[in-house]
């Protein structure tokens, strides 16, 4: 059985695998790239599904025709692969690709999707669908027909034929015009493109609802928890600590809480001997297990989706890393590592660092975590948004105030550069018999990109320095969307795509 369905993130190592038949002299999608188009544009991501196996993949955005019908390159007009430029108010559907595992393609695969791909641009009441096609035909026969403009016309004039293009008019797409240098790794197609526009034949009807509802929801309360660290007799009353937060938070109908980074370390307050501060983390990772099955378990009984803080621990290859466990509500857990170990972290504890960032799919949207000194380095929530990320939260664990407002200011840049929510959450209190773990300094926030719509100060709400207590705001997705699209000034989409970007590698 054949069908075509909205593409969902499980789905993606078997696109890859499509992707790889496909392109075979020509780089493919990276993960971080299909989850974020799959994030940010959800119902534009579609697959091919025959008897259960995925054997091509459909992607679009949306997009201001001024800019879809600009000359551009491949990586400009999609943010290098991940639909960064995904504008929800834009009028036109970008076609980023189609793909069919070449096995298949008899089937008339590609049919279908550019059908689909026609209907969410009717459902949608955009103006049209405009994509830049590739050309493979004319490398080879270039030398007989002189000039790309030479060879395009031959082939709507039906003199002959090229695989993609012939197949793209017959679907009712009009050439616009030949973009060079769209993608330069290209080289059947020289590097060239056919600019295609497909105008929706609805347009002209009056159109009430230019953008469908969101599936996500659009107000979104967060909680950071300013979390006094005091010793503790056990792991239970550990538990039952944490616990009141989030039956706190809960009653507040909160829908995300956030911990503090290791705010875990107060564990080793009940231990009978006195380590060293590598052998107290080493210690620590033994309740790795107990304290997911306490997160999760309180994540579902409150209804809340819990930003764990982070706990160390051990991984399979004997390495210790900073984790932070993301905890959502259905039940699911999610991970994130600390990419940037402090030298601290390095030297006393033997912390190594993560190689991974990825946005989380969320009930209330994608999310993304970044652990303390993380935030200070800006390719790293660049990564993020560009999955799609709309807030991001950073707990964190600093013991002066220059440390904690290096990551104060750094998250406030990473608001405003990236036009995203930060929250963040600080640990307060001492633990004196805990090593390395002797003071604390916090003043948990969550912060707004600085524009009308937002909080004067791009303080959406703020704590007392030093003191255990919970920050809640509201945040406004909707003011994102607005912020990013038309706002004083566009950080996000004014990005110089044809002049830089952010490359990450997928080491393992």
């Amino acid at each position: 059985m054949l069908r075509v369905r909205r593409a969902a993130l499980p789905d993606i190592p078997h696109i890859r695998d499509v992707m790889a038949r496909v392109y075979t002299d020509m780089p493919g999608y990276s993960e971080d790239m299909l989850r974020g188009q799959m994030l940010k544009f959800p119902e534009g991501q579609l697959v091919a599904e025959y008897d259960g196996k995925v054997v091509g993949y459909c992607a679009t955005f949306r997009i201001s025709e001024p800019i879809a019908l600009a000359n551009h390159t491949w990586g400009e007009i999609t943010g290098g692969g991940f639909a960064a430029r995904h504008d929800p108010t834009g009028n036109i559907l970008y076609g980023m690709e189609v793909a069919v595992d070449p096995a298949l393609r008899g089937l008339r695969i590609g049919q279908r999707l550019y059908n689909e791909r026609k209907n969410l641009c009717q459902k949608f009441g955009l103006k049209g669908i405009v994509f830049a096609g590739r050309l493979p035909g004319l490398a080879r026969k270039l030398k007989d027909v002189g000039t790309v403009e030479n060879y395009i016309e031959l082939v709507q004039t039906r003199k002959i034929r090229d695989q993609v293009l012939s197949f793209q008019l017959r679907n009712g797409f009009e050439f616009l015009r030949a973009l060079p240098d769209y993608i330069k790794s290209d080289k059947a197609s020289l590097g060239y493109a056919a600019l295609m526009m497909w105008k929706n034949p609805r347009w002209h009807e009056p159109i009430t609802a230019p953008n469908m509802p969101s599936e996500t929801k659009r107000i979104v309360r967060v909680a950071c928890v300013q979390y006094q660290l005091r010793q503790v007799q056990s792991f239970e009353e550990f538990g039952r600590n944490v616990e009141y937060f989030v039956d706190v938070v809960a009653d507040y109908k909160a829908d995300f809480v956030l911990f503090p980074e290791l705010y875990t370390l107060q564990l080793l307050s009940f231990m009978k001997e006195r380590l060293t501060p590598e052998q107290s983390i080493a210690e620590l990772t033994q309740f790795t297990e107990p304290y997911k099955n306490l997160m999760s378990q309180l994540a579902v009984r409150y209804n809340v989706n819990i930003i764990g803080g982070s706990h160390p621990s051990r991984q399979e290859d004997g390495d210790i890393h900073n984790v932070a466990y993301i905890f959502l509500r259905d039940g699911s857990i999610y991970t994130q590592e600390k990419i940037h170990p402090t030298p601290n972290e390095k030297y006393w504890w033997n912390i190594q660092g993560g190689n991974a960032l990825s946005a989380i799919p969320t009930d209330c949207g994608p999310i993304g975590v970044l652990i303390c000194y993380d935030c200070e380095f800006p390719e790293l929530p660049r990564h993020l948004v560009d999955q799609g990320a709309q807030i991001l939260f950073v707990p964190f664990c600093t013991d002066t105030r220059e440390g904690y407002n290096r990551v104060r200011y750094c998250a406030a840049a990473r608001a405003v550069e990236n036009q995203v929510y930060v929250a963040l959450a600080g640990n307060v209190g001492n633990l004196p018999n805990v090593n390395n773990l002797d003071i604390q300094y916090a003043q948990s926030c969550v912060l707004e990109p600085c524009d009308f719509g937002f909080a004067r100060d791009g303080i959406a709400a703020d704590t007392t320095p030093n003191t255990e207590m919970v920050a809640i705001a509201d945040l406004r997705l909707d003011e994102l969307d607005a912020a990013r699209t038309a706002g004083t000034v566009r950080n996000l989409g004014d990005r110089r795509f044809d002049l830089y970007s952010v490359v990450w590698s997928e080491k393992t």
